[in-house]
């Protein structure tokens, strides 16, 4: 069968076919994974679509090749399958200009940042890449300042990553090696759409209603969000034509969307890969775990934080519920589950802090807490090994060879914890309690006899 390019657009059902014609460059994006395509690059084309303007981007592959093979096979062109109990609707988004990747072509990717076509850097790069002297840094830093030394206009660099305050924490990385001008800003946004592995269901999937092959085709549920600071010296796609929200304000999206979404996704991972269910949707079946979820949501998520105005906790929390339950969007417990040492604490971790400066008793933040450290200790509850997919797992695994009580041994990892949790009396004796109850009698008993 014939491959998705230029070329072979004409065969493409014309509902699916791109909305535009790539126009000039103006963004780099660091970081091509699943989810930027299924996301920014969705947002970009449409903005493009209704505002017109030379917004296409410079996809820049940290490390792999293999999607910039697939991509520059298909000139830039990717279909994006929304999947749902209805059915599946299948688009094709030709908001990508060039493919480069950046251990190869680093110059190249230098110069595009020096460019005064551009004016927006974009990145989804995970949370592991933003440490002082990582590959990303080290390869935005010298961007910028070869931007700075060409006198090159103004510049917005934009966090899509899942960070607290990701704007500010990038533009402290970048300012300990540069000196930023003003006209380079950090705008902070929070993204929102799941997006599971591309599989090759995906594929055959894509194939069927477009009639071609697309290696770089993802899946995504219908829903999407992109909050973002309007902070853009140099300009910017008409995003807010898109669908997304601009405003000055994003902390209280960003704690709305980690808290409640990103917490309880973190929550059904781990309970439901230490009760054997292989996705988030076949997990909720689970009895009591959703009468268990919408306590934690409305018992401690709802009262640790203020909410965007005007939008109820609850009724989000209800909504993020029915989204996790679609049965189209197979996302895996056991990749939700990975890298929890840097999740939990935006995660839960925040949750329980706040909830605890109020006098409250964060009873269910201990419960995922419990559940993450069952999940550490790497078998579920039938006997099957669960991988240990993070950055901390030598650490985590050494503190759980060093002695039998597995709580007081991962309650030491200051990484993780803050003081004033490892010093909390209560906390440690809740977490205690329900690992005690999830290693006794597994996840199903403790989660259905929860009162």
């Amino acid at each position: 069968m014939a491959r998705l390019t230029k070329q072979s657009l004409a065969g493409v059902p014309a509902e699916a076919r791109p909305r535009i014609e790539t126009p000039g460059l103006g963004i780099v994006h660091l970081g091509i994974g699943a989810f930027y395509r299924a996301h920014q690059a969705v947002y970009i084309e449409d903005a493009i679509a209704e505002g017109g303007g030379d917004w296409a981007v410079a996809a820049v592959a940290p490390s792999s090749t293999t999607i910039v093979d697939a991509l520059r096979a298909q000139d830039g062109l990717f279909s994006v399958a929304s999947l749902s109990a209805a059915g599946a609707r299948t688009r094709v988004i030709a908001s990508i200009g060039t493919v480069l990747h950046a251990p190869s072509e680093r110059s190249t990717v230098t110069d595009l940042l020096a460019d005064p076509a551009i004016r927006v850097v974009t990145l989804t790069v995970t949370e592991k890449a933003y440490q002082p002297g990582s590959a990303m840094v080290k390869l935005l830093v010298d961007g910028i300042r070869a931007r700075i030394a060409a006198g090159a206009p103004p510049l917005a660099v934009v966090s899509c990553d899942n960070l607290p305050s990701n704007g500010s924490r990038l533009r402290a990385l970048v300012a300990e090696a540069v000196d930023l001008p003003e006209s380079v800003t950090f705008p902070k946004t929070t993204v929102d759409r799941i997006v599971p592995a591309s599989t090759a269901e995906t594929y055959a999937l894509v194939r069927n209603a477009l009639g071609v092959d697309d290696l770089a085709a993802v899946e995504t549920e219908p829903y999407k969000q992109w909050v973002i600071e309007d902070a853009f010296p140099g300009g910017r796609p008409a995003w807010d034509r898109a669908g997304a929200v601009l405003t000055d304000d994003v902390a209280p999206w960003e704690q709305l969307k980690l808290r409640t979404l990103n917490g309880v996704h973190s929550t059904v991972a781990y309970l439901g890969a230490l009760a054997g269910y292989e996705t988030i949707a076949d997990a909720l079946v689970m009895p009591g775990l959703t009468d268990v979820l919408r306590r934690f949501i409305a018992d401690e998520i709802a009262p640790s934080f203020a909410p965007p105005p005007g939008v109820s906790v609850m009724a989000y929390g209800d909504e993020v519920l029915e989204r996790f339950e679609n049965p189209a969007i197979r996302h895996r417990t056991i990749q939700v589950a990975m890298d929890g040492s840097q999740k939990l604490p935006y995660r839960v971790l925040r949750t329980v802090l706040d909830l605890r400066a109020r006098g409250l008793s964060p009873r269910f933040g201990a419960l995922v807490v419990a559940a993450w450290m069952r999940f550490a200790e790497g078998t579920a509850d039938d006997g099957t090994q669960l991988p240990l997919n993070d950055p901390m797992a030598a650490q985590i695994q050494a503190r759980l060879a060093a002695g039998d009580d597995v709580v007081d041994q991962l309650l030491s990892l200051t990484e993780i914890f803050p003081e004033s949790l490892t010093s909390d009396e209560e906390f440690r004796s809740l977490v205690r309690e329900w690992h005690r109850a999830l290693s006794t009698h597994g996840v199903r008993a403790t989660v259905a006899g929860v009162s």
